[in-house]
């Protein structure tokens, strides 16, 4: 049966999505890119080709679509004969994407767990809260769904599958960490979608310490880490995604994850929230118009895609592993590096984007192949990472591994 795919979400990493799927266009047939503005899938169309990064001769479509409604995007799916979807929209829309496909019977991807826009740092696990309860009528359905297949989570969680499979007898601990050491130029923005962004970091910051979820507060958590490429950088804990599979699927007593910000953040950030303007609950101005303030925020800052051009430096995400094989306790970094200024001249985006969008297209190629083609839910972590990270290296995000014997690339 031919492979099409639909890719719901025109943002930076949107665009990498749609370049790296028409660069494989042999192994995932038709591209059907589509968001509630056209004009946005459109662009994206016009770049990929005019980079010529369709592989072979195929189709490659804009779609106008709300996909908050379940009907339409069923709809599209069975209008484009899609047999994946990659949803790499707005994360408020990811059950009314995958009852989409459920009903129609495709398989799903994404790069990060559903939001309530009401609600911010729900009770742990996360995953609990939503996906989860779906597994049974994925499975009942026969429908691949894997979750969280961008970077973090995503390769990281694979990381981690790759260092219990292979590198560990028993794992204690699994630290994450996150550097952007690249710059964009501008005073202040983020570097995915703002709303997003600071929903992240204005709850309860979760890890999972000694069997146990813990909770801090943002910036309460301070830690330096000496990387490879980019150097000593300063992290602070802070929740995410993947704490919430990983602590529930590998059984090891302490998961955190630590992300790389700058003063200037930090400071801004801290602005905001004390002016109550990073909340998601609507006020009354003088005049008696009801505004959102996070929307207005969001809508004052550049848009992250457009950060690209300017964009120099380089990323590095990895998982610190620590534990004990063979009797002896050791520790491994398994980690990527990538450069902001080459992920542009490749697919005109960002490292940020680069590195969250060539993974669900890995995931795509892979679901094709049958090789996590699984008939179920899955987070990464449940899926066989060799596959995966070998196809990553050869899709521009090529793993890396520092122990004790020294610093060498993975080997597929």
């Amino acid at each position: 049966m031919k492979k099409n795919v639909l890719i719901i979400g025109a943002g930076g990493v949107g665009q990498v999505v749609a370049h790296k799927c028409a660069q494989n266009n042999d192994v995932l047939g038709d591209i059907h890119i589509a968001s509630r503005t056209r004009d946005k899938c459109a662009a994206i169309v016009a770049s990929v080709r005019e980079k010529n990064a369709m592989k072979v001769p195929g189709t490659l479509e804009a779609h106008a679509l709300d996909a908050l409604d379940v009907e339409a995007t069923k709809a599209l799916i069975e209008r484009t004969g899609s047999t994946i979807v990659i949803n790499v929209g707005s994360a408020f829309i990811n059950m009314s994407v995958l009852s989409a496909c459920i009903a129609t019977g495709t398989a799903y991807i994404d790069t990060a767990i559903h939001e309530d826009p009401l609600k911010i740092c729900e009770t742990p696990p996360w995953y609990a809260n939503y996906e989860w309860k779906r597994r049974e009528e994925c499975e009942k359905a026969g429908v691949t769904a894997v979750l969280g297949a961008g970077f973090d989570p995503g390769v990281v969680n694979a990381y981690a599958a790759l260092a219990r499979d292979e590198h560990f007898d028993r794992i204690d601990s699994i630290d994450i960490i996150d550097v952007n050491a690249g710059s964009h130029g501008r005073y202040f923005a983020t570097n995915f979608d703002p709303e997003i962004n600071f929903r992240e970091f204005t709850g309860q910051v979760w890890s999972w310490q000694e069997g146990a979820w813990r909770s801090n507060k943002m910036f309460e958590v301070r830690k330096d880490w000496d990387l490879p490429v980019v150097g000593t950088q300063t992290t602070y804990m802070t929740g995410h995604d993947e704490v919430h599979s990983l602590s529930q699927n590998l059984g090891v007593p302490n998961v955190r994850f630590w992300m790389g910000f700058g003063e200037r953040y930090i400071t801004v950030f801290t602005v905001l929230k004390n002016l109550g303007l990073l909340s998601e609950q609507p006020v009354t101005t003088a005049e008696g118009q009801e505004v959102v303030p996070l929307k207005v925020v969001k809508a004052v800052l550049p848009d992250p895609a457009s950060l690209a051009p300017d964009y120099t430096g380089k990323t590095c995400i990895g998982d610190l592993v620590k534990g004990v094989k063979d009797g002896a306790e050791r520790e491994v970094f398994i980690y990527n590096i990538a450069d902001h200024a080459d992920a542009y001249r490749e697919v005109g985006s960002q490292g940020i984007s680069y590195t969250a969008g060539v993974p669900p297209v890995a995931a795509a190629m892979l679901i094709a192949s049958g090789e996590w083609d699984v008939r179920r839910m899955a987070n990464v972590e449940d899926l066989p990472p060799r596959p995966f990270l070998g196809l990553l290296d050869r899709l521009g995000l090529p793993t890396r591994i520092r122990d004790e014997a020294g610093d060498r690339a993975f080997e597929a």
